[in-house]
Parts: C-alpha cells; sequence; structure tokens
C-alpha cells in the first residue's frame, strides 16, 4: 500500500454512495487493472462535514497495515491519495481537501445494493436473503453457512489482534455466488481493545458488539419465502443505536418463531449476548452453527418445500438484471451451478 496519484486510474462510472462514502468504479492506465476510488460523500465535503470521514478513513488505513492485509476475506487496499483538493478530477466544485482511497475492484455483488436503486425497484436485498438468511442452495465446495463462518474468521484475525471489527453489515460485505467467497470493503469501524471507557454511558465496546451485528444482520425469525417477493427487501438495514432494546427486539421476534429448536438456539444466544457472558469465541461459534443447523432442518423439512425452492429459484434469476451487471460479476458463470442445482 503506497501513496497513489489519481491521474494514474481512469473512472468508468460511479458505483454508489453510503452514509460515508462515494464510490467510483476505475481502471489502473497502465495496466488496465478495476479498482475503486472511495472518497468522502461529496455533500459533506461541500459543507465541511467530513473531518469524522477522514478519521474513518485513517483508521481504515490503519488497520489494513496492521492486519487487513494478512486476511484474504479483505479487499486490498492499492494505496491513497495526499489529502488535497481533487474537484479538477471528478468533475465537481467541491472546494476543500479530502483523502482518496484506492481499493481492488471486489469480485462479486454487494449482498445489499445500493440503497438509492431501491427506489427504481430493484430488488437491492436479495443477495443477503438468497445467500446469507435463505441459503436453500450453497456451492458445492463451500463451507456450511459460509458466509457466516467466513465473518467470524475474519473478526477472529481482527480481535487476536487488539481490534474490534464492527459495521461488517451487508452493504461491505461482496460475494461470489459460484464459490461462496466473500469480499469486506471497508474495515474504518473499529475499536481498539479494550476500548475507551467514555462512551457515553454505555459499556466498553468488546467482542459481544461483533455478535449482536451477527444476530442483527444475518439471522432472522422470518419463515423461509414461498414467493420470490420475500426476497426482495434486505433485513436490518438500521445500524445498531440501542444495544438493549436491540437484544429486546430480537428476543420478542424469535419467542414467535413457530419452531421450538430455532426458538431455543436463538434466545440462548441473545441471553449470553445481553449478559455479555460468552467467554471464547468459540463458544460464539458453536452455538451460531448450532442455531443455524436448526433453520436449516426447519427449511428442509418444510411441507411447501416445494413451492419455497421455485420462489428461490425465481430470486435468484433477478441477478441477471442490467443492475448487477455494474459489478465484478457475470451471472452465467456465476449462477449456472446454483441454477443446475435448482432444476435437478
Amino acid at each position: 500500500m503506497e501513496q497513489v496519484d489519481l491521474r494514474w486510474y481512469e473512472t468508468t462510472g460511479r458505483l454508489g454512495t453510503g452514509a460515508d462514502y462515494e464510490v467510483w468504479a476505475a481502471v489502473e492506465r497502465q495496466t488496465g487493472r478495476p479498482v475503486v476510488l472511495k472518497r468522502p460523500v461529496p455533500q459533506a465535503v461541500r459543507h465541511q462535514m467530513h473531518a469524522g470521514i477522514e478519521a474513518r478513513t485513517d483508521r481504515c488505513l490503519q488497520a489494513y497495515q496492521a492486519v487487513g492485509h494478512t486476511v484474504s476475506t479483505v479487499v486490498p487496499i492499492v494505496g491513497y491519495t495526499e489529502r488535497a483538493n481533487h474537484d479538477a478530477y471528478f468533475g465537481d466544485a467541491l472546494g476543500q481537501e479530502y483523502r482518496v482511497i484506492v481499493a481492488e475492484h471486489a469480485a462479486g455483488i454487494p449482498l445489499v445494493g445500493d440503497i438509492k436503486a431501491r427506489i427504481t425497484g430493484v430488488p437491492i436485498g436479495v443477495g443477503q436473503n438468497l445467500f446469507a438468511l435463505f441459503p436453500l442452495v450453497q456451492p458445492e465446495n463451500a463451507l456450511p453457512f459460509a458466509i457466516h463462518q467466513q465473518l467470524l474468521d475474519l473478526e477472529e484475525a481482527f480481535y487476536q489482534a487488539g481490534y474490534l471489527l464492527l459495521d461488517l453489515r451487508p452493504f461491505n460485505v461482496f460475494y461470489q455466488p459460484a464459490d461462496g467467497r466473500i469480499s469486506v470493503i471497508d474495515c474504518g469501524t473499529l475499536a481498539e481493545l479494550p476500548s475507551p471507557v467514555d462512551r457515553q454511558g454505555r459499556p466498553r465496546y468488546d467482542i459481544h458488539d461483533f455478535y449482536l451485528e451477527i444476530l442483527k444482520f444475518y439471522t432472522t425469525p422470518q419463515p423461509l419465502p414461498t414467493q420470490a417477493s420475500g426476497y426482495r427487501e434486505p433485513h436490518g438495514l438500521r445500524p445498531v443505536v440501542d444495544v438493549a432494546r436491540e437484544l429486546d427486539h430480537m428476543a420478542r421476534q424469535f419467542q414467535a418463531t413457530p419452531d421450538p429448536a430455532v426458538q431455543a438456539a436463538a434466545l440462548a444466544i441473545i441471553r449470553q449476548v445481553r449478559q455479555r457472558a460468552y467467554v471464547a469465541f468459540a463458544d460464539f461459534r458453536r452455538d451460531l452453527m448450532a442455531y443455524l443447523e436448526s433453520v436449516r432442518c426447519t427449511h428442509q423439512a418444510l411441507p411447501a418445500l416445494a413451492e419455497a425452492r421455485q420462489a428461490w429459484a425465481e430470486a435468484l434469476n433477478w441477478l441477471h438484471a442490467d443492475y448487477w451487471q455494474q459489478y465484478r460479476f457475470r451471472p452465467e458463470t456465476e449462477l449456472a451451478d446454483l441454477t443446475r442445482a435448482m432444476a435437478s
């Protein structure tokens, strides 16, 4: 990772805008390598409200240098620019200095697409639903519950290095359906451990804050959809604001789950997270895998399984739409094995 010059790269289009960053696709002029350029959202820059985003950029670069470059699920960072006025390059007139991160263009699709695309009818939650929450079919050589296991492995690597990596929302996780691999595109929300005491009365950050994110974004009490429409909307879009309220909400939802095994497994995890009672990372992994196995058994025993599989296949076909072509994703190859498996 080194300091780079934006003149080395030619933009090919804006990929999307999140809460903090605007992301552009580009290619390296000399090699043709696809990359992405991440800069603070222009509105924040224009109003000189991007200091917090710049601090997040610095943390991301620090964490990548410390541990991120050793983890295969973190998208490699090619380099970063100096803090400068980049108006001429991006063709705007923000009038402020900021830093741009240049990273490899992640393969696959985001588990949740750009929120603005929702307005035009894009089913932005289809990846999260198909591959994380209701994975009726998985790649032949992939780990069981591949997304969950890779997120656990990623977090454990950061945790052992003295960091707590947060904000692993599906926006920040890209997925390759052909082999079940994930790529995390943002490591900027993290805390060094032990975290500072002053958090406006909240407990210190600890590993249970990560466990809560896994529950919020990668589990659901909702039943397996039997209509494709059940795969359109993302789950858990809001960030975690109040831990106690989040856990109360989850507990109420899982108490209404009709399957007793799923209910018991989920509530046991919620109870442990509420009490911050997990002593070892392996204990949470064990309980989460037990919960996911209960969910898998429930799905396979569904009386309307044939109808549910048809809905899953219909939703999978949505990924052939033009919207998903802006990513490093070719549906005719990435989805071929899954499509054959659903047809058999």
